[in-house]
């Protein structure tokens, strides 16, 4: 299982910023596009607590919310630490 997981959609700006920012970490994830997929789309909403907006991106399967929560991480250096702490975990 790949350590991060975004919900998005073709058109959105916001999900094209948060896989450049994943890729150019070197981050492997997990694109859903939810762009013509209403299954998916309300799979997204019920693990994202109710939030429709994309991106709603998840670190091992924990909420973080959409691209600026991700970005905020980023800058504050606790991505790394988020999917560091994950790894450990794993078995």
């Amino acid at each position: 299982m790949k350590p991060v997981m975004l919900y998005t959609k073709t058109w959105c700006g916001y999900s094209k910023r948060a896989k450049q920012l994943l890729s150019e970490k070197g981050i492997d994830f997990e694109d859903v596009d939810v762009t013509e997929d209403a299954q998916r789309e309300q799979e997204m909403v019920q693990r994202a607590g109710g939030k429709t907006t994309v991106p709603q991106i998840f670190i091992h399967g924990q909420h973080v919310g959409g691209y600026e929560e991700l970005w905020r991480l980023n800058r504050k250096g606790q991505l790394d630490a988020m999917l560091q702490a994950g790894d450990a975990a794993s078995p």
